[in-house]
């Protein structure tokens, strides 16, 4: 299983790459080889899965049944903003035009690692996203944890 954490500042090169930490790189499982699944996040930034935890999610919305019509919504925006990618010898990989737009993605990111998964954002985005008032991130805490 995955296990990644923590938030690193990277950059990506002018073709597009970004070079994953080698924190989040050595967690990667060995089943998933070079292979990496990167999505469009629900909030503007992307989602970069290894290919045995994306298998279980890709499970789940392509078992939905498509006659019902909310389900074919589902998969058709989840599946067209998920593509394959690769990680090279130097532990890049090229992320697709559409979804460095979709994610304001130009020179700066920040990976973070999220479990299972990893996101990558456009630095200023990240920040507006994070809770800024620690009594509200110990309410957040305090209310899903203590269940």
């Amino acid at each position: 299983m995955a296990f990644f954490t923590s938030e690193y500042e990277c950059k990506i090169d002018a073709k597009g790459r970004l070079v994953l930490p080698a924190k989040i790189k050595a967690n990667l499982p060995e089943s998933s080889g070079n292979e990496l699944v990167v999505r469009r996040g629900f909030e503007p930034c992307l989602i970069l899965y290894p290919m045995v935890e994306f298998k279980k999610i890709y499970s789940k919305i392509a078992g939905l049944n498509e006659f019902n019509e909310e389900y074919r919504k589902l998969q058709r925006n989840f599946f067209r903003g998920s593509s394959v990618v690769e990680l090279d010898n130097n532990g890049r990989f090229l992320i697709p035009k559409l979804m460095l737009n979709y994610a304001s993605l130009e020179k700066d990111a920040v990976v973070v690692g999220m479990g299972n998964k990893v996101e990558i954002w456009d630095p200023i985005t990240y920040e507006q996203h994070l809770i800024s008032d620690p009594s509200e991130f110990s309410k957040l805490a305090q209310k899903y944890l203590d269940e």
